[in-house]
């Protein structure tokens, strides 16, 4: 394996080709969602499939029941160094509105900005551009003398559709796939000079609830009073599920949910972000949620209930004196720790059906369930990956949470026995599935000159 320097001194002389592979990636319209794509989605995995075949890559396109999965491996010279599986996605969101795009959405090109240069175009940000740091960075290795850690890619053609091959694709090809630890690069940094680690992602739990009373709609006149109404009852629910304090009142909720640990709480204490701006970008002023605990910390480590959406009745213009049939709600459950999932969903309807007047039945409809994820905070991998994220940029990198989830990385800890580390390269103002995507210049270059470094500790 060819020193660091080399391996990072290639990379800087191949900038100007790679950018042109990354060009050519986003000009493929690969939107996933969008049937009349699907020979576009198929074109990305082949033209991928094409330049891992030519690193050296032993590289397959796998038909699935909707777009291919690429999956290539490779070996490094040396036996005794990690094996490591990196994730990544090829397919896009669609570029609507047309009329709002400064240049055409797959006619990717370069552009000065106040920041410096930057690449527009669909998918630059997510995930074309994150993916393509990671092969540059292995293209520079094979051309300098062979990859530093055994490296298998996993690449889908679904993550803007839920994904929904994939889970079937790890059960069957487990094996095949199964690593020392994931990498993915589908998230961002903390700012556009501070890298981040994305350490813990919550876990979701989506449940919808349909109360049920009369056979019929009713006039409220003359069955207001008499008759039950649908959408008190659901209101009553939805008030009784927090407590004065903002805590979640299901019973058991908080099982399974840990106090931060005081070094991780500092670190936290100690970053650049103004509470007050958080909110006020969205037009807010004061946090909301657990009283006694900071915004960082709700959004990253702690357990929500939130009501998504409620119907019932008449939602048209004017007026209609109508007692509903029937009411319901949408509620999300994003869960922290070893929070159960199946625990969760199942107190949850048990506290509705609690709350039920004579008369009023549920209807209870699931929308999926996963737990929670958490890098150890010992990880040696974790004190490696962040020593040398901090020699590339300079600065320590934020071990930050994600309010979000992140599905494929709990399906690689859950069926595949896997730690991930999630590093990415995104700003805030990507405008990830917005018009005018973007990906920063600097991102591309020292994304990819840090996943070098990375990949170079690891194997150490």
């Amino acid at each position: 394996m060819a020193a660091l320097d080399t391996v990072l001194a290639k990379i800087d002389g191949n900038l100007d080709s790679a950018l042109g592979r990354l060009f050519k990636l986003v000009e493929i319209p690969s939107v996933s969602t969008d049937p009349a794509y699907a020979g576009d989605c198929a074109k990305a995995a082949e033209w991928l499939a094409a330049e891992l075949t030519s690193l050296g890559f032993e590289t397959s396109v796998r038909k699935t029941p909707g777009h291919p999965i690429i999956v290539g491996q490779a070996k490094a010279a040396r036996p005794d160094v990690p094996h490591v599986l990196f994730y990544g996605h090829y397919d896009v969101q669609p570029p609507d509105p047309l009329d709002l795009w400064e240049s055409p959405p797959f006619e990717p090109r370069a552009v000065e900005a106040a920041t410096g240069k930057r690449i527009a175009g669909r998918g630059v940000a997510d995930d074309k551009g994150q993916l393509m740091t990671f092969v540059e960075a292995c293209r520079a290795f094979q051309e300098t003398g062979g990859l530093p850690c055994h490296i298998t890619f996993l690449i889908e053609g679904e993550e803007e559709t839920g994904s929904p091959s994939l889970p079937a694709f790890l059960a069957a090809n487990a094996d095949e796939l199964k690593a020392d630890m994931a990498l993915v690069c589908d998230t961002g940094m903390w700012d556009r000079e501070t890298p981040a680690i994305t350490t813990m992602l919550r876990g979701l739990v989506l449940e919808e609830v349909v109360v049920h009373a009369a056979n019929r709609d009713l006039h409220s006149g003359i069955f207001g009073g008499a008759a039950i109404n649908p959408i008190h009852v659901l209101a009553r629910v939805i008030a009784d599920l927090h407590d004065e304090k903002g805590r979640v009142t299901l019973p058991g909720f908080y099982n399974g949910v840990a106090e931060l640990p005081e070094d991780v709480a500092g670190h936290w204490r100690e970053l650049r972000f103004r509470e007050s701006d958080f909110l006020g970008e969205v037009g807010l002023s004061l946090p909301a949620g657990e009283q006694g605990r900071g915004v960082l910390e709700m959004v990253w480590s702690r357990p929500t209930c939130d009501l998504n959406g409620i119907v019932g009745g008449y939602t048209g213009k004017g007026s209609k004196t109508v007692l509903p049939a029937q009411a319901s709600a949408k509620f999300s459950f994003r869960l922290v720790g070893s929070q159960d999932p199946v625990k969760i969903a199942e107190t949850f309807r048990a506290f509705v059906k609690e709350r039920l007047p004579a008369d009023c039945r549920a209807e209870f409809i699931s929308h999926g369930a996963s737990g929670a994820v958490q890098l150890p905070f010992s990880s040696e991998a974790l004190s490696r990956a962040g020593r040398a994220l901090q020699a590339e940029w300079g600065k320590e990198p934020v071990l930050a949470g994600c309010g979000g989830s992140i599905p494929v990385v709990g399906a690689f800890k859950r069926d595949l026995g896997m730690d991930t580390l999630m590093i990415g390269f995104g700003l805030e103002d990507d405008r990830i599935h917005s018009p005018n995507e973007k990906y920063e210049l600097s991102s591309f270059r020292k994304g990819t000159r840090s996943w070098a470094r990375v990949l170079n500790a690891l194997a150490l």
